[in-house]
């Protein structure tokens, strides 16, 4: 029974909608915003991200697992985004994650996951409207086992992402912003000779981790030092086979989901504090998670102005 039934589900953020490296929470600014950090500024922030599901879906089929109970995924991240010229900003993250369930015997797995470093651009700004391109990349920091799945704090594969962000903001501090990316991925070679995948037998350990995309819509105000917003993000696969019936998760999974969730900053001077909250309202090949994350942050300047 506990063979054929514990190694069921998959965790959330970390590993389809954190994609790109596991920064879903939001900062002061994020690759999902159109913040900027000023010209020699800098700020670091630090984050505790809280995840965790009891029921998920089996491909389409929405269940339990006894033998799994509560599964739950922790991280700590630490973050730098810098000002690099106004409208050009680089966020560095690297999270350290570990995972648990709190039934039968799987192994938690902990460790640093993937290093991950953003660009992003501001390709106009105009009458309260701004259109910005933002990149990504993010490499394993850590030889953690990506065949483990749900306990597998990730997926060991190199990613890259493309990402078009719109926004408009009013003067009243009102704004909203509109978002679509496209995530590439690496094979990943996994601790086996052999596997089952879209109803094939494959002898080989190099494994095919499907390409991913994603959007998402964010209403909120921002004024002074007060940020509030809304949201809602949408991650998929773009392929992948799904959950065989009564069988364990693969890094080959269509995995699914569609969230929603609130956050707000309170940022009176240079230090600030965060909180973020989300939950999975529908998905595929992955579990009903809710999940809240708080943070510190605090911005600085790099380099001082030079004295004539």
């Amino acid at each position: 029974m506990i063979s054929s039934l514990h190694q069921k589900g998959l965790r959330l953020l970390g590993i389809l909608l954190t994609i790109a490296g596991s920064i879903s929470s939001a900062y002061a600014q994020m690759p999902n915003d159109a913040i900027y950090m000023g010209k020699k500024t800098a700020c670091l922030a630090v984050s505790y991200t809280h995840s965790s599901w009891d029921q998920y879906w089996e491909n389409t089929l929405k269940r339990e697992n006894l033998n799994i109970g509560t599964h739950t995924t922790q991280s700590i991240m630490p973050m730098l985004a810098v000002g690099i010229t106004k409208d050009l900003n680089a966020i560095v993250a690297l999270p350290y994650v570990w995972t648990q369930a709190s039934a039968g015997n799987l192994r938690w797995q902990k460790g640093v996951q993937d290093a991950s470093l953003w660009l992003k651009y501001r390709l106009l700004n105009k009458s309260g409207f701004s259109l910005h391109a933002i990149g990504g990349a993010s490499i394993p920091a850590s030889n953690y086992i990506p065949d483990f799945l749900p306990m597998s704090i990730g997926l060991q594969c190199k990613t890259a992402t493309a990402r078009l962000l719109a926004s408009y903001r009013h003067s009243s501090g009102i704004y909203l912003t509109a978002s679509g990316s496209y995530i590439f991925r690496s094979k990943i070679t996994i601790d086996r000779d052999s596997y089952q995948a879209d109803g094939k037998l494959y002898n080989t350990n190099k494994v095919s981790v499907p390409n991913a995309y994603d959007a998402s819509a964010r209403l909120g105000y921002l004024k002074k030092s007060i940020q509030a917003e809304g949201f809602i993000e949408y991650g998929a696969c773009d392929g992948g086979d799904n959950i065989r019936r009564n069988d364990m998760p693969f890094p080959s999974n269509n995995m699914k989901a569609t969230l929603v969730g609130l956050y707000a900053k309170f940022q009176p001077k240079n230090i600030g504090v965060n909180a973020r909250a989300s939950h999975v309202i529908s998905g595929q090949n992955m579990g009903q998670s809710t999940a809240f994350s708080v943070g510190v942050l605090y911005q600085f300047r790099y380099l001082k102005e030079a004295k004539n």
